[in-house]
């Protein structure tokens, strides 16, 4: 077996370092067991180490818990380029996200998944010629805005990373975009990245969608099938409207999250599987949690790191260079030659609010580079909405007005409870969500 370099291990825990000696003997030329970081900096002057397992907290108590930062800080000024993966329990899981930020390359969860140890450790001191690129261009547009850049410098972080990630955000702002340009820059780019939309999945078929089925679990199912997590297997899998979910269904979720293995419907057969997890929802999760419409522990798996979209009126710079992307890309599409916005056209985008956020935009400018034939965007190409809703009690013009005010109403009623609000309405879960889509709610 091929062997990878040298590796030092620092862990108070010496049943922790003979077991980790024992396991990565096969994979390393040179193993390096420190019981303790105060010897870390000769360590590291009398021998060259390509990857630093460091352990987040040592008996001495430095830093009140948070030891492993400040050796990760020392490591990071004695030796800038060697890889350091954060080895750290359950309740640290805020340290080793902070520790990424700070210059960590991942971080290990005890007690650990052997495969995903050695696989965690390989993946940091590959040498960057054999490291996967970025197979395709960004569609990621970041802009200008502060907190554009400070979410862009997060993802660039956390992307090479295995830990799961939860996108919010309100509708339109490109949370599905987000999770494409996290799968993008990851090591497991070379696969696809599988999407799930949590509120399309009925309940019936839940389990066969995600987990899969074998031949004759229920009435046609005439072949075996992988459900979405085998699927992914070595990739990724981005759940989008994951607030969606119903609560009876989640802690199945939460349970194939945990064990990393899948059961098909009909089978007793446990299938490993390797995923990185991206979750995505507009709804306030913890509020749901406070109100009993979400498992706590299961938003605590899926929120290891945390990425909010500031919605598009929040990032007025944003929107031009946003509109003239578009134009662009419309213009090519429709064959029609490149066009610009006129003054007074830019100033009528910079004063709507865009509460349908980016993907309102877009639809904007599609719409305008369609039926405007010139070389510049006039004002008049752009068919907004009015700034101000009109009240929910204002009489509807329309069937469709009348539907979208009665599912508002519903929704404020029932505080955003999907089932409630549609038993209160005599539809389905799924047909309720669809109309949700359609009216942007």
């Amino acid at each position: 077996m091929k062997k990878y370099g040298n590796i030092l291990i620092i862990d108070d825990n010496q049943s922790v370092l003979a077991a980790l000696q024992l396991l990565l003997k096969p994979y390393f030329n040179q193993i390096g067991l420190l019981p303790s970081p105060i010897t870390l900096p000769s360590a590291l002057r009398k021998e060259k180490w390509d990857v630093l397992l460091l352990d987040m907290n040592f008996t001495s108590g430095i830093n009140n818990g948070n030891e492993g930062l400040y050796w990760l800080h020392e490591v990071k000024r004695l030796s800038p380029a060697l890889p350091v993966v954060l080895f750290t329990a359950y309740a640290d899981i805020d340290l080793a996200v902070r520790g990424i930020k700070e210059g960590a390359t991942d971080f290990i969860v005890k007690p650990w998944d052997n495969q995903k140890l050695i696989d965690t450790l390989l993946a940091a001191i590959r040498p960057a010629s054999t490291r996967k690129e970025p197979k395709e261009e960004s569609d990621m547009y970041w802009g200008d805005s502060p907190a554009m850049q400070r979410l862009r410098e997060l993802v660039e972080k956390v992307a090479a990373t295995d830990a799961n990630v939860l996108i919010t955000g309100e509708n339109g702002t490109g949370k599905e975009m987000l999770a494409r340009e996290l799968h993008r820059l990851s090591l497991r780019n070379a696969l696809p990245m599988v999407t799930v939309d949590m509120g399309a999945v009925t309940e019936t078929l839940f389990e066969s969608e995600l987990f899969g089925h074998v031949k004759g679990a229920f009435t046609d199912a005439r072949a075996d099938r992988p459900g979405k997590f085998e699927a992914a297997d070595h990739g990724t899998l981005f759940l989008d409207e994951i607030g969606n979910l119903p609560y009876h269904l989640q802690a199945k979720l939460l349970t194939v999250l945990q064990r990393r293995t899948v059961v098909r419907v009909g089978s007793n057969t446990p299938i490993p599987v390797d995923i990185r997890l991206v979750c995505a929802t507009n709804r306030d999760l913890p509020r749901m949690v406070q109100q009993g419409d979400f498992r706590e522990d299961l938003l605590y798996r899926i929120n290891t790191i945390h990425l909010e979209i500031p919605p598009l009126r929040e990032r007025p710079q944003d929107i031009l260079p946003l509109a003239q992307g578009f134009i662009g890309r419309f213009s090519r599409q429709y064959g029609k030659p490149a066009a610009t916005l006129t003054e007074a056209a830019g100033q009528k985008l910079l004063r709507h609010p865009w509460k349908g956020n980016i993907r309102e935009l877009e639809h904007a400018i599609e719409k305008a580079v369609i039926i405007n034939d010139s070389p510049a965007l006039p004002a008049e190409a752009f068919e907004l909405a009015p700034t101000q809703e009109p009240a929910t009690d204002a009489p509807a013009s329309t069937l469709e007005d009348m539907e979208r005010q009665m599912i508002r109403k519903a929704l404020d009623t029932c505080s955003g409870n999907l089932s409630a609000v549609a038993a209160q309405l005599g539809i389905t879960r799924q047909t309720l969500y669809n109309k949700m889509k359609k009216y942007n709610l």
